[in-house]
């Protein structure tokens, strides 16, 4: 485990091993926002040990999409009493339709959430949702707006915004490749431009995973994207039953630049 980092009055970032997942933590004057709960039990309960050294408020939690890493902990949090995860509707749609698919994703740090065996491993689906309007959440002294910009890296891509910080989920990734297993890479380019308008509102950006983010990070991340979606479009036309030529070109490594090009073809074919 990491150390916190403060990001903003009474903004915390708490970056874990492994992952490098980004738990975000906002301490109102009543209650305290927990954004993303880990890989499983043991992240889980790391996590929540972390947060208990910097504030002994009830807790609520955020799950900002519907990746393992980011909600496999929940369980943990809702036996020390947490009774509101908030999510958007998508996600806590795939959380609860295949959220048990994703346990063999942690089968080596996670063995016990891997099994379903033990304490702490079953699914906990977020049961407060945000649609597509914003939706307010008050901790006392401290406002928190949970919003959504359409999909992205998934289809229900939460970000979590105070007076100082914005906590963007992996709609941003910083020192890796953005994952686009689940995405909508087309939307993606979209949000995060909608994401560097919104920039100077915000202190702090806080992705996913890595070190927070400046405004231009998110506008290269955004014309990157552009820019992958032109040149595998052309590579597609060109050679439409061998769209893999385009990987050697893209700007992401080979694997990730797969999963690109799969994505984009089906999310365009549905359009």
């Amino acid at each position: 485990m990491s150390r916190w980092l403060e990001v903003g009055p009474d903004n915390y970032v708490l970056t874990t091993q492994g992952s490098l997942l980004n738990t975000g933590l906002v301490v109102g004057s009543e209650r305290a926002m927990v954004i993303d709960t880990g890989g499983g039990p043991r992240q889980g309960r790391e996590i929540l040990a972390a947060v208990r050294e910097k504030t002994a408020l009830p807790l609520v939690v955020v799950n900002t999409h519907a990746h393992y890493d980011h909600f496999f902990g929940n369980a943990v949090f809702a036996d020390d009493g947490v009774s509101e995860f908030w999510a958007h509707g998508n996600c806590a749609a795939e959380i609860e339709e295949n959220g048990d698919s994703q346990r063999r994703a942690v089968a080596a740090e996670e063995p016990e959430m891997a099994a379903g065996e033990g304490s702490d491993v079953q699914i906990v689906v977020p049961n407060a949702v945000v649609k597509d309007q914003p939706v307010l959440v008050d901790l006392g002294g401290q406002t928190v707006t949970l919003f959504y910009l359409g999909r992205g890296h998934t289809d229900g891509d939460l970000l979590v915004g105070t007076a100082t910080t914005l906590y963007a989920g992996d709609l941003v990734e910083q020192g890796s490749h953005p994952s686009f297993e689940d995405s909508y890479p087309e939307e993606w380019a979209g949000a995060l431009r909608h994401l560097s308008a919104l920039r100077h509102r915000y202190e702090f950006l806080i992705p996913g995973h890595g070190a927070p983010c400046s405004d231009q990070f998110v506008k290269t991340m955004a014309n990157t994207m552009s820019t992958a979606v032109r040149q595998a479009v052309q590579a597609t036309r060109e050679t439409p039953d061998d769209a893999t030529k385009a990987i050697p070109i893209l700007p992401y490594g080979p694997e990730q630049s797969r999963w690109f090009i799969k994505r984009l073809q089906e999310t365009r074919a549905h359009h």
